[in-house]
């Protein structure tokens, strides 16, 4: 029986009783009969010659074509097996079975050029991946086909040589030194020629430039390896013909190290010596750096400069491992004669040409204790410590001093200006009412008040003193003692005590030099003396005359009868 002919059968069974005899009983049933498969069918390709078509420019990894081959066997009996038996240009394509639809997918393994190869030729084959030994005799469960790949042409970007480059160039090279070249070409068929420019993203200061027809690499400014000493910059090479057809290759430019920095003090150091010092004791260890970087490494060398070696009062010690001592060459010092002291220090390395220069340590004068500690320092010591010269401090104090007299003289210009009048324009209204309590003191008085206190009350200067009146702490006024009126008799007139009092104070006022001018008005009050009624101003009464009842003043006494007839004459001549 063979499954792929015909897979279903039905056959229709009769059973008979007495033994199929005429005469007895029957039925009849249809039993259903499915053939199973098994793999005795080979795989075969429906083309002996399969041929594709692909441009250079595919991506790896992307399908060349497929290939079908056909079983008959259904299940796991169909299941197949490609492989590239043969090629004539090996590990280019690769190929491999889609298990849903038992395809062979010819894929690329590596970059196609068709420059170099256009066609290629493999030999493929198929076989069952579950094969049964009982078929073995009836022939191999496998098949071969040829395919053909066709390389298309396609217009390229150029290529250059290498995948990047690197170069070196000395740090005090010239400018336009050319310190290497870069090279690219067309790989297509026609060979169009190549330009080459320098992505300026990728060089924003244009330190470095690219001859555009044979890619040299030049300089363009001074270069400093302290500064930079890597350089990365992309070149890019563009067909003359087909300017969006561009490659980018980068490029790695190192700057070689020339040694053109001198040496100098590793910190800014802060140096003391007490008076106390013995001779040869060191008082500071000073190192140095040195922004080049030679190979060997760096090696400096310390000294004394040249022109403080007769009247120094330290050495240099040079300890040969880039370090050095600063001793003492005395055995006191004393900060009254020199706070502070500068010691030139020449700091040179080892390198060609060799580079040297000269370092100012300070150091101050203190007092300290038996154990070298530092107790104090004089003021100038510390203005050195703080960075702050002697010249310095003086220039500040004189721009402070300028500074005051400007602000003063502006205040008195100030002082000085016109004052505006009171009432600018009759249209002018003051809506706010301002008290000034200043009696003036006549022609003479023109410094008894300002007029400008009336507009601004708050401007009132208290210290300004009035010239028609001397100051009490210059002329202590005269006091002459006051003589009591005395005692009068009832009836006789009383004018003469207060005729009395005026003409003392009258005589006072003349002969007293601080007194107002004669033009002034000067007003005295008297009231008596040894009142039991206390005042009787009426500015303090809150009725009038005609309400008041002044008949009580007869009950006060003879001293009060002079009043009570006054009082009582008018009350008398109302009532008339």
């Amino acid at each position: 029986m063979d499954r792929e002919v015909k897979e279903n059968y039905q056959v229709v069974i009769q059973a008979k009783d007495m033994a199929g005899q005429m005469g007895g009983l029957s039925g009849t049933t249809t039993v259903s009969i499915t053939l199973s498969d098994v793999n005795d069918n080979p795989p075969r390709f429906t083309k002996s010659l399969y041929e594709f078509r692909v441009p250079e420019t595919a991506d790896l990894g992307a399908t060349v074509g497929l290939l079908k081959a056909l079983d008959a066997d259904i299940g796991e009996n169909a299941e197949m097996e490609y492989r590239i038996i043969s090629s004539d240009g090996p590990g280019m394509f690769d190929i491999f079975t889609n298990k849903s639809t038992q395809e062979g997918v010819i894929a690329i393994r590596r970059p196609l050029d068709f420059e170099r190869k256009r066609q290629y030729s493999l030999r493929v084959q198929v076989e069952n991946v579950h094969l049964n030994p009982r078929f073995f005799s009836t022939g191999p469960f496998r098949d071969d086909a040829t395919v053909k790949i066709q390389v298309e042409d396609v217009d390229e970007p150029p290529v250059f040589e290498r995948g990047s480059y690197v170069m070196e160039v000395k740090e005090d090279a010239m400018r336009n030194t050319a310190i290497g070249s870069v090279s690219a070409s067309d790989p297509d068929s026609n060979h169009n020629p190549v330009r080459y420019s320098i992505d300026r993203r990728t060089d924003m200061d244009r330190v470095f430039n690219v001859h555009a027809g044979n890619g040299s690499v030049f300089t363009l400014r001074d270069l400093d390896r302290e500064e930079a000493a890597w350089h990365n910059i992309s070149i890019i090479a563009t067909e003359f013909n087909a300017p969006r057809q561009m490659t980018r290759v980068p490029v790695f430019i190192r700057v070689l190290d020339v040694n053109d920095n001198a040496p100098t003090f590793a910190t800014n150091y802060e140096t003391f010596v007490c008076e106390n010092a013995k001779a040869n004791q060191r008082i500071q260890t000073v190192s140095a750096s040195d922004p080049d970087n030679p190979i060997g490494g760096h090696r400096f060398v310390f000294s004394l400069a040249p022109e403080a070696s007769g009247k120094a009062n330290f050495s240099v010690r040079d300890n040969k491992d880039n370090t050095a001592w600063i001793l003492t060459r005395r055995n006191s010092y004393h900060s009254l004669q020199m706070s502070v002291y500068l010691v030139p220090v020449v700091i040179s390395d080892g390198e060609y040409p060799m580079q040297s220069s000269t370092n100012t340590l300070t150091v101050r004068v203190c007092t300290c204790d038996r154990d070298g500690n530092m107790q104090l320092c004089n003021a100038e010591a510390l203005t050195a410590r703080a960075g702050l010269s002697t010249g310095a401090l003086v220039a500040i104090l004189l721009c402070s001093i300028i500074l005051l007299m400007i602000v003063v003289l502006f205040a008195a210009l100030r002082r000085q200006r016109k004052k505006e009048p009171l009432i600018i324009s009759k249209e002018d209204v003051r809506d706010n009412v301002v008290s000034y309590n200043d009696e003036g003191g006549g022609e003479e008085d023109t410094q008894a008040f300002d007029i400008g206190t009336l507009r601004n009350p708050e401007a009132i200067e208290e210290s300004k003193q009035r010239r028609d009146i001397v100051p009490e702490t210059f002329y202590p006024p005269v006091r002459r003692p006051v003589p009591l009126p005395p005692v009068r008799d009832p009836n006789h007139n009383h004018n003469g005590d207060v005729r009395e009092f005026i003409s003392q104070r009258l005589q006072d006022n003349d002969s007293d030099p601080t007194a107002p001018p004669y033009d002034s008005l000067a007003t005295y009050a008297y009231e008596g003396s040894g009142s039991v009624a206390e005042s009787l101003s009426s500015l303090e009464s809150v009725t009038t005359d005609g309400d008041q009842d002044y008949n009580y003043l007869s009950e006060w006494g003879p001293r009060f009868k002079k009043l009570a007839d006054m009082y009582g004459a008018d009350d008398s001549d109302r009532d008339s």
